[in-house]
C-alpha cells in the first residue's frame, strides 16, 4: 500500500545505510586464521556430518487410503518392475520409464541424504542397504518403492580446509552485527535529538 515513490525512498535509504555500515564497519572487519581456526577447535558438534547415502528410486503411486484393489494393481506394477530388474534390467533405464516420482526424470536420483530426510519406512530401507544393493519392495505413504543405493558416506567431522571459507564468512557476519549496535549506540549517545511539537 505504498506509493512508488514511497518504495523508492525505502530502497534509496536501505542503500545509502548499506553504503554507511560497509564504509564504517564492514571494510575494517578482518577474520584471522587464527581466529577461524580458534572457533573450529572449540565447537568441534558444529562440524559434524551425519552419515549419508545416496540412493535412487523407482515410485509406483498408490494413496495409503486407495482400496485393495488399487494397492493391489500398483503392486502388481512395482513386482513387474522389480522382476526386470532381477532380469538385468538397468535401474536408472527403468526408473525414466516406469516411475511416476518426481525423480524420475533424473533415472530416480534421489542424490545424498541423511536420517530424517525421508519418511521413516523408506529412510529405513535405504540406510540397510549395502551399495548397489536393490532393495525388496517398499510401502510409503506414496505408494510402492524399490530403492537402490549408490554410494555410503559414514559419519565425519568435516576438515578445517573444507569450512574454513564458510567459518569466515559466518564469523564476519557475527563481529559485523556487534560493530553495527557498537556502532549505533555511539551515534545515538553523540546525537543531539529534539522533540518537535
Amino acid at each position: 500500500k505504498l506509493s512508488e515513490d514511497e518504495v523508492k525512498g525505502q530502497i534509496k535509504r536501505g542503500l545509502s545505510i548499506k553504503e554507511l555500515i560497509d564504509q564504517q564497519i564492514t571494510s575494517k572487519i578482518v577474520i584471522t586464521d587464527e581466529e577461524s581456526k580458534a572457533y573450529y577447535d572449540k565447537n568441534p558438534q558444529m562440524f559434524e556430518q551425519p552419515e549419508q547415502i545416496k540412493a535412487s528410486h523407482i515410485l509406483i503411486k498408490v494413496d495409503a487410503k486407495a482400496d485393495d484393489a488399487k494397492k493391489a494393481e500398483a503392486r502388481k506394477k512395482i513386482e513387474e518392475v522389480q522382476q526386470k530388474l532381477k532380469d538385468g534390467g538397468d535401474f536408472a533405464a527403468l526408473a525414466k520409464e516406469y516411475s511416476e516420482g518426481p525423480s524420475s526424470t533424473k533415472g530416480g536420483d534421489l542424490g545424498y541424504f541423511r536420517r530424517g530426510q525421508m519418511v521413516k519406512p523408506f529412510e529405513d530401507a535405504a540406510f540397510a542397504l549395502q551399495v548397489n544393493q536393490v532393495s525388496g519392495v517398499v510401502e510409503t505413504m506414496f505408494g510402492y518403492h524399490l530403492i537402490k543405493v549408490f554410494d555410503k558416506k559414514p559419519e565425519q567431522q568435516l576438515a578445517y580446509a573444507q569450512v574454513k571459507g564458510e567459518l569466515h564468512e559466518h564469523l564476519k557476519q557475527q563481529k559485523l552485527k556487534l560493530e553495527v549496535d557498537t556502532y549505533l549506540d555511539g551515534l545515538k549517545k553523540s546525537a543531539a535529538i529534539q522533540k518537535s511539537i
